[in-house]
This record gives C-alpha cells, structure tokens and sequence, in this order.
C-alpha cells in the first residue's frame, strides 16, 4: 500500500499511546480491504483533542479515542450514536461532507461480541462484578444490560463516580459496592475488570479473587503482550479468564465499518494482533 496525497488520515488519540496494537491491527485491514488509508498513533493532551478531533475530521480522516480522552470527545462531536448519548464517552469519529464530527462509542459492540465468544451459553440472567467507572466500563454497563445481565455491582475507587455510572446506564439492575470487603464471601457469574491496571507490567491486580466465594469467569479489558496481572490472578485460582484482545479487534472492526462503509477483514485484524502480541 502507497500513502498518496488524497490517502485518508486515520489516527488514535490517547495517552499513553505507546502500547496500542491498534495501528497494527489497522494497518492490516486496510490492506486487505484495499482502502486508501492509513493508521497512526498520535500522543494527544486533552487541550488538544478538540482541535485534533475537528481538523481530522473536516479534513476528511477521523480515528479512534483511547485513555483518558474517551468522555472528553463525547462532548466534542456534532452527531452522537445512541451508544454515545447514553454512556458518555467516544471512541471512534469522523467527518462528512458538512465539517461535522460523527462520534460513536464501538466499545460497546465490541465488548457485546467478545462477551458472547468467551461466556459460556447465554449472558442472560448473570450476576456480574464490574471494576472501573471511566470509558470502558460505561460501554462494559451498557453491553452487559443489553445481553440480559440481570445484576451489575460497580467497584470504583470513587465511589460517587460509581453511582454517576450507574445512574446514567444501569437503570434497576446496577448499583454500587462501596467497598470490595463489603463483597467478601459473594458469588458472580463474571468479573470483568475495566479500570487501566495491567497497562503497567509492575501494576496489581485491582481484586483479590480470594475474597469472593465464587466466580465463574473473570474478563480484563486490558491487553497486553504478557498475560495481565489480572487474569494471572483469576488464572492461578482455577477461574477460567480472558484478556482484551477479543474486544480489542472487535471495536477495531466495528470502528473500521463506521469508517469505510464495509465489513471489516475480522480474521485479517485478529491475526495481526496475535502476531503483534507474539513478536
């Protein structure tokens, strides 16, 4: 693939930026897709994303949001999906013939897909342990409600950042654990960890397994190329766990539809990242 002048800027916006398989995973698609694009990485301070955002945008480009810009670009776009308006946060925009920035929150079909790959039967009816209140784990609330979850409980560091989360998407079926003591000896059908801990090889678990009495599976949105110290955790206790590589390539894809009004070369994606994860 040869980058020309009318070949299309896509970017991802975040930081840190980094550690992102996404402009491998991408990359990749547009070349089997044979779309004249091309995908980056940019570092991007929040004062930035607005002028980073439109320019791209009306330049005819567009790209992914990543940490810790996902609520500030649900602000920044003209037209919001449905995904947008209810959970608050952006992952993925573009522009039309207008100069207005689309917005769409791609997490929440990328987490739905990768939650049906990885649960056992039906999602439906599951007690779930949700850890994190930012980007992720709004479209985490979101996806879960939608495939039938029939009990949430969000741990956040802070818990009125919790309480907003469930408030705004959770409806009757989502409530707020204060305190993870308070949850020692409960059961969950799934724990599903959506705060940044495992971006950092040195970083912790954010939960000792230990205190719950029983858990049937345990979901990292984080990925990395090591094993997270999240489901090493879940791991060295018997619990059958995955990482965040799934959801990883199924947001990229759903964001590459938004993009280029094609379906995405899912496999092409998924073994880009595979390859990225073992070099």
């Amino acid at each position: 693939m040869s980058v020309t002048a009318s070949t299309r800027a896509l970017v991802l916006l975040g930081d840190p930026v980094g550690h992102s398989m996404s402009p491998t995973i991408q990359n990749a698609a547009f070349s089997a897709a044979d779309v004249d694009g091309v995908y980056l990485a940019v570092r991007c301070a929040s004062d930035d994303l607005h002028g980073f955002m439109r320019g791209l945008s009306r330049a005819g480009g567009g790209g992914n949001i990543t940490l810790p810009h996902k609520e500030k670009a649900a602000s920044v776009v003209d037209v919001a999906s449905p995904a947008v308006r209810r959970t608050g946060a952006c992952n993925t925009f573009w522009g039309d013939e207008d100069g207005r920035v689309h917005g769409d929150n791609t997490d929440v079909d990328g987490f739905r897909r990768a939650l049906g790959s990885f649960v056992e039967g039906s999602p439906a009816g599951i007690r779930v342990l949700l850890l994190g209140a930012g980007g992720a784990a709004r479209a985490a609330l979101m996806g879960l409600l939608e495939e039938g979850a029939d009990e949430v409980l969000i741990f956040n560091r802070t818990a009125e950042r919790a309480r907003a989360v469930a408030r705004r998407i959770g409806g009757q079926k989502a409530r707020v654990a204060p305190v993870l003591e308070g949850l020692r000896s409960e059961s969950f059908d799934l724990v599903v960890n959506a705060t940044r801990l495992g971006l950092g090889e040195s970083d912790p678990s954010p939960l000792d397994f230990e205190i719950l009495n029983r858990v049937g599976a345990a979901m990292d949105l984080v990925y990395a190329k090591k094993t997270t110290p999240f489901v090493r955790a879940a791991e060295a206790l018997g619990i059958r766990a995955t990482d965040g590589g799934e959801m990883l390539v199924q947001q990229a894809a759903a964001s590459f539809e938004r993009w280029w009004s094609t379906p995405a070369p899912v496999e092409v994606m998924r073994a880009a990242m595979k390859g990225s994860q073992a070099g």
